[in-house]
């Protein structure tokens, strides 16, 4: 029997797919590899357009808890970031060490109910300096990945020298892509995806 395979795809705009005109993002891409590998999954993109890393925080666990149930193999993955380096007022909207620590409370909880995770970098936009600023995130994220054993995808610095990603980011609305674009994010996460699928489901503690 196939085993129930549930994922949430947590995060903003990015997961969401803004800006892909056939409604897929990487993460309805990746879904796609997955049933076409002959692994059935069950996916629910939570992604919202301009949150932050706290925005996140404050509403992931419970929606993902609606939709990842009990007697099912439960993942969730976590990709976020790029509105935190955003600038408001000069500063970015959310401080590196609040991101980093926000996404450290997700992996807690994540753990805690004995749903596997998976960590995709924020992606590169447009806007130099902010990219800077991302790239030093993504340092933040990998260290933590590292430390708690969760996967992580560093695929900031390799979209940065995509010229496909790059180009279609700056025609369109400076932080989206279309459909190549994404298709080119995909392809960099396939080979992590495929072997994050292949885990053993991870149980709840005790």
């Amino acid at each position: 029997m196939t085993r129930d395979l549930r994922i949430c795809f947590v995060g903003d705009s990015l997961v969401a797919g803004v800006g892909d005109p056939l409604c897929l993002g990487w993460p309805g891409r990746l879904t796609a590899r997955a049933f076409a590998a002959g692994q059935p999954v069950t996916p629910y993109n939570l992604g919202v357009r301009r949150q932050t890393s706290a925005d996140i925080l404050a509403r992931w666990e419970e929606e993902c808890a609606r939709r990842l149930a009990e007697g099912t193999d439960r993942r969730v993955v976590f990709s976020l970031g790029v509105n935190d380096t955003t600038l408001e007022g000069g500063r970015p909207r959310v401080a590196p060490e609040e991101s980093t620590a926000n996404l450290a409370k997700m992996l807690d909880g994540a753990a805690g109910r004995g749903w596997q995770a998976l960590v995709v970098a924020p992606p590169p936009v447009a806007d130099p300096g902010q990219n800077l600023r991302t790239a030093r995130l993504d340092e933040r994220f990998a260290s933590l990945c590292r430390e708690a054993g969760v996967p992580y995808v560093a695929a900031h610095r390799p979209l940065s020298g995509n010229a496909v990603w790059m180009h279609e980011v700056r025609v369109g609305d400076g932080s989206h892509p279309g459909a190549a674009g994404y298709e080119e994010f995909a392809a960099l996460l396939a080979p992590h995806w495929a072997a994050w699928l292949c885990l053993a489901e991870q149980r709840r503690p005790g």
